[in-house]
């Protein structure tokens, strides 16, 4: 890591469209801004990448099912919103108060299957996340920059949290670069060897990226200098084992 962490966003990104060449306009806001997209990492909203590849959704073609017209009846929801929850989601967690936190089918847990109707591409549309975020983050960084540039592309949503009020910015699909720093079997200031230390690196760039990702101001990515490019691997590899999650 660098004396100092630089993040600029990247503006002037039109609005996204069902099959536009998300990387292309990147590469253009970047060199707008005079940045190469290089030695950094690049966080991209979901959002822009759902719609991009084409998971939008008419609420006016869903048909909702006997559950989520209960459902929605009881948490005075769209059924049809209900609807596509149910078909994005492994399991429900838990609802009330007008809120259905599921398990989606890449395995996170967030509200809505993280299904959003703002700034969607139409009156009554809804977007979907990725079918697989760690393969969208893949093919734009592999579109972006050759294979031995050290550059690290993260897929970022907003998710509400357990026990505290308010959103942050989370990494859904990670490449390029490792999602999670290992510090077990190093030191600390006391030379006492870490045990349990695992920094959420992902995780943490995503959500600094996010204090500049103005929905309102259309800022779909934030190039991120001053960080440390190692490893390569998936989002998904640091999902929790449930056989280790003590809340579920």
């Amino acid at each position: 890591m660098s004396a100092a962490i630089r993040l600029t966003p990247l503006r002037g990104v039109p609005l996204v469209a069902p099959g536009d060449d998300l990387a292309a306009l990147l590469a253009a806001a970047a060199e707008r801004a005079g940045i190469s997209l290089r030695d950094g990492a690049l966080v991209v909203c979901q959002k822009v990448v759902s719609k991009a590849e084409g998971r939008v959704v008419a609420l006016a073609e869903v048909e909702p099912g006997p559950e989520a017209r209960r459902i929605a009846a009881e948490e005075e929801k769209d059924p049809r919103q209900v609807e596509l929850v149910l078909r994005e989601s492994a399991r429900l967690v838990r609802r009330g108060h007008g809120v259905l936190i599921a398990e989606t089918r890449h395995g996170f847990v967030c509200a809505n299957a993280g299904i959003d109707l703002s700034n969607a591409p139409g009156e009554d549309m809804a977007v979907l996340l990725p079918e697989d975020p760690d393969a969208s983050a893949r093919r734009l960084r592999d579109a972006l920059a050759p294979r031995d540039a050290r550059l690290g592309v993260i897929v970022s949503d907003t998710f509400g949290r357990p026990w505290r009020e308010g959103l942050v910015d989370v990494a859904l699909g990670c490449a390029g670069m490792a999602p999670i720093r290992d510090a077990r079997g190093e030191s600390d200031l006391s030379g006492r060897e870490l045990q349990v230390t695992t920094t959420a690196t992902a995780d943490q760039l995503a959500a600094a990226a996010g204090l500049l990702m103005d929905k309102a101001a259309g800022i779909p990515a934030v190039w991120i200098e001053g960080v440390a490019i190692e490893g390569d691997a998936p989002l998904r590899s640091i999902l929790r084992d449930p056989s280790n999650d003590l809340f579920r």
